[in-house]
Order: structure tokens, then C-alpha cells, then sequence
């Protein structure tokens, strides 16, 4: 299988963003540890608060295992972002694509 594209979405409180971008500096740094490459690290142009991150893995493997890491109170930095998503880990949303051939 080719390298997966991953997708995360959400929404973070509006009155701890500058808390959830300090953060995220480590949150990324940390993806490659978990075999992420490409790292993006977005905000929404038209949705106040909403963040988008997209890297690459390797394998589904990979992917379901970050998956956990990322949407559960189990990884202790990862989960600290619970603290800024509105709604928690629970509503960080995580997809994974493979590239179609045109």
C-alpha cells in the first residue's frame, strides 16, 4: 500500500487558542516519533477555530495506531489537547486516504 494521507479535524475553544498553539509546536514535533512525514498544520480561512492537520504514514497499521493515540486520554501529550478542543479528544476527527490515480 502506498503511504496513507492522514486527516485530523476540529474545533478548539475560542478563548484557549493561543494556549492550543503554543502546544501544538510539540504535538507536531512529536507526529515523526509515529512515522508521520509531511507534516500540515492548517487554519480554517472561513471557520473561526477550526484546525486541520494532514501528514503521511506508512501503513494502516500506523494509522490506527496514532488514531487511538490521538483521539483518547491515553497518550500524555497528545491528550493534553482535550484541554483546548471543544468537545474533547472525542471530537477530533481522523481520516485516512489513499491516493487515486488519475
Amino acid at each position: 500500500m502506498k503511504n496513507l494521507q492522514i486527516f485530523l479535524e476540529y474545533k478548539v475553544n475560542e478563548n484557549k487558542t493561543d494556549e492550543y498553539e503554543a502546544l501544538m509546536a510539540e504535538v507536531l514535533s512529536a507526529l515523526r516519533e509515529y512515522g508521520a512525514e509531511e507534516i500540515d498544520w492548517y487554519e480554517a480561512a472561513d471557520q473561526k477555530n477550526l484546525y486541520v492537520e494532514m501528514f503521511r504514514l506508512p501503513t494502516m497499521s500506523h494509522y490506527h495506531a496514532m488514531k487511538k493515540l490521538r483521539c483518547t486520554e491515553e497518550h500524555p501529550l497528545f491528550s493534553k489537547l482535550g484541554d483546548f478542543v471543544d468537545g474533547g479528544v472525542r471530537k477530533i476527527h481522523c481520516w485516512a486516504f489513499v491516493q487515486k490515480e488519475v
